[in-house]
């Protein structure tokens, strides 16, 4: 079948793509070096709506290269150039379009289409050249790897093999063509590394140190600067070195590390990462056909496995539904919020004073019950600022500025008679909450939002006492601030529209992913993991050894073990919020003797670093006291996932969230679950466990998995 026919197919399953054109225009280059033909991809869209490649678009590209063949072999034009839109080159395939695929064969297709086209670009008569102009994602890099020289714009801010990341691997020459071009150390790097690094980007000059381009140039001119380049290259009056790779011992050794660094991360959970390091591995023979054909198969594997579509899944939750909150009320009605209170000046209060800060731009004031305290904490923001200053990431005009919006005071009434939100970060107690807010409501305007950072207290039990309970909103962010996204907004029994709308505006604002939470006990992330928690703690408190139990998880590929994340949180909090939790749901929230005894030993958490590896520490296991029930790592893990699908099942029946994907979406925001597994509702379907549990799936099929 041949590439156009194999394009035809694809694009009639794939009746929506938004089409990728490729526009051909010819000139001549500068130096009297020939004429030459330029490729753009655009697909008639702002920078809003990036350049992708489905069927049609690749057809285009196809038709495209049909034409600058013919003129290449009929000696008229001296190369050929690709570049993109403002601010695009492009971001790669459509996933719109993978996610309805439903046959192996068709997914293999996509592969092959998009190899068959690409590689028609290195095979041209004359030299081919990528000008990476803007965000370059997957297959838009991969189109640049078969052209014969590239160039990058030193604006760029944004480069990427992100498939990995997703649960695919780079299928257009990724996997391939970077090691041979680069070695294979850095093209670990790239593919698996920072891929599994959150999906971290490479900007345009870290592109060009890579070895990934040839020559770097600034934004403003950076097409003329390319264009001139490209003339000296053409005239040999700039020769392109490139280092000779070193195909031996080392090429192995970066395939280990790139091992290690999955089982890291993964903990062999997810496929693709170790698809993409046997491909690569496969690589070192340099032999280019062989690791295309390789590409196309795991593609098609994967495209037909669960762990893509969760990711997949992922992504459309971040990108859209974080972006348009469930349940939101009209923004219309939001107020503006011209100063921002803070009570307390701690260090989650001294946080949140920062942020509000650096996103808002307006004057922020902390409250606490001492001077020395309240020096602390604008003492605290103020470090900060230097820090983002000392980086590069403000400038001392700006620095001088916020520094200047923030200030302490002891009085509130001084502090916030004229704030439009204040928000509390004291003690986690219900007295004291309610006291705070009384003395808030008070002195501040009658339009200000009340907001509370509570984790796990009734926000609606908190406004009781209140003249106007209505304008307070539970404002509940994650630790640390600065780097989990969720912000669970908490609708109180008399909460009003205008109050939870501006809540809303306030978070976009702060850019946090918003979900709508109902006032019940721990909300969504603490009270999931409360109850995943609880349920390890009981296994352990029953007699399983505290390795099995840990080791149970790690198929799940969570960012850290449960006791690690524990003694991130705090065992105090961990206690507090499973004894408020037990108060609520006595039946399924138990209390620990074991980790009561470890608090109230004043440690820390479970595990010493004396060896650099979390090791039980010694006076800890002395405390334990262990049951004779043990289990193996196969029982334990039915049991937490049954009792999370359990909880989930019961917090969908009380209405906590809207629908499943909020629950999703709070764990990959609030709590680092992993893409792969789309949080955790479509992997609890594809293990069987909510059909057990519940007697039927969270998501319909086709949702986070392949369609039927």
């Amino acid at each position: 079948m041949s590439t156009a026919e194999l394009l035809k197919g694809a694009a009639e399953l794939f009746p929506d793509e938004v089409v990728t054109q490729a526009h051909v225009r010819h000139f001549d280059l500068p130096l009297g070096a020939g004429r030459f033909a330029l490729v753009t991809l655009d697909n008639g869209f702002d920078h809003t709506k990036p350049t992708t490649f489905g069927p049609q678009s690749l057809a285009n590209l196809d038709a495209a290269i049909d034409q600058v063949e013919q003129e290449a072999a009929d000696g008229e034009i001296v190369g050929v150039g690709v570049t993109g839109k403002p601010f695009i080159f492009a971001v790669g395939a459509d996933l719109k379009g993978v996610e309805l695929l439903k046959r192996h064969e068709d997914a293999l297709a996509i592969g092959r289409g998009g190899h068959e086209v690409f590689k028609r670009l290195a095979k041209l008569a004359v030299p081919t050249f990528a000008y990476y102009n803007g965000a370059a994602m997957g297959g838009g890099v991969e189109v640049g790897l078969h052209c014969s020289y590239r160039t990058v714009s030193a604006a760029l801010p944004a480069f990427s093999l992100p498939e990995v990341f997703l649960g695919l691997v780079p299928g257009w020459g990724g996997c391939t063509l970077l090691p041979n071009l680069i070695g294979a150390d850095k093209a670990v790097s790239v593919v698996i590394e920072n891929s599994l690094n959150q999906n971290k980007q490479l900007k345009g000059a870290q592109v060009y140190e890579l070895g990934i381009a040839d020559a770097l140039f600034e934004g403003a001119d950076f097409l003329e600067q390319s264009l001139i380049w490209t003339a000296a290259v053409l005239k040999g009056e700039i020769v392109v070195d490139r280092p000779v790779i070193d195909r031996g011992e080392a090429w192995q050794q970066a395939v280990a590390r790139g091992r290690a660094v999955a089982d890291s991360k993964v903990h062999g959970a997810a496929p693709a990462a170790y698809r993409a390091l046997d491909i690569i591995a496969a690589a070192e023979n340099g032999d280019l056909q062989q690791g295309f054909d390789a590409e196309d198969q795991a593609l098609a594997d994967l495209i037909m496995g669960g762990e893509l579509r969760a990711g997949i899944y992922s992504f459309n939750l971040v990108q859209k539904r974080g972006k348009r909150p469930a349940g939101a009320p009209d923004k219309n009605l939001a107020r503006p919020v011209t100063k921002v209170g803070v009570v307390g000046a701690g260090l989650m209060a001294s946080q949140l004073a920062l942020l509000f800060l650096r996103r808002l731009e307006v004057p922020v004031v902390l409250t606490d019950v001492d001077k020395e305290r309240v020096d602390k904490g604008v003492g605290y923001v103020h470090a900060e600022i230097e820090k983002l200053l000392g980086k590069g990431r403000i400038n001392q005009d700006k620095a001088n500025r916020l520094k200047a919006l923030v200030t302490g005071v002891l009085d509130k009434a001084e502090g916030f008679s004229d704030a439009d939100f204040v928000i509390e970060a004291v003690f986690e107690e219900m007295g004291v909450k309610q006291k705070v807010f009384a003395e808030v409501e008070a002195v501040a305007p009658a339009h200000a939002i009340l907001a509370t950072n509570t984790s796990s207290l009734s926000v609606s039990e908190m406004a009781s006492k209140l003249k106007h309970p209505e304008r307070v909103v539970g404002f509940h962010f994650f630790n640390p601030v600065a780097v989990l996204p969720l912000l669970e907004i908490v609708r109180g029994e008399e909460t009003d529209d205008a109050s939870l709308a501006t809540a809303f505006a306030v978070a976009k604002k702060l850019k946090k992913t918003a979900v709508l939470v109902k006032d019940a006990p721990a909300f969504v992330v603490n009270r999931i993991l409360t109850r995943f928690m609880g349920e390890i703690q009981n296994i352990i408190d029953e007699g399983t050894p505290v390795e099995v139990a840990e080791k149970a998880i790690e198929p799940l590929g969570l960012p850290m073990s449960p006791l690690v994340l524990l003694e991130l949180v705090g065992p105090a909090i961990g206690l507090h919020v499973s004894e408020t939790l037990h108060g609520a749901f006595p039946d399924r929230f138990t209390v620990s003797p074991n980790l009561k005894a470890v608090v109230e030993a004043g440690k820390r958490g479970f595990y010493v670093y004396d060896s650099g590896k979390p090791e039980l520490d010694p006076e800890v296991a002395a405390l334990l006291q262990q049951g004779d029930t043990v289990l193996t790592e196969e029982q334990v893990r039915a049991r937490v996932l049954d009792a999370v699908a359990q909880e989930i099942g019961l917090m969908l029946d009380e209405g906590v969230v809207a629908e499943a994907q909020d629950i999703d979406l709070c764990l990959i925001t609030g709590a680092g679950w992993p893409f792969h597994l789309g949080g955790i509702t479509p992997y609890l379907d594809r293990e069987g466990v909510s059909d057990r549990v519940n007697g039927k799936r969270f998501l319909t099929p086709g949702v986070a998995s392949v369609p039927a």
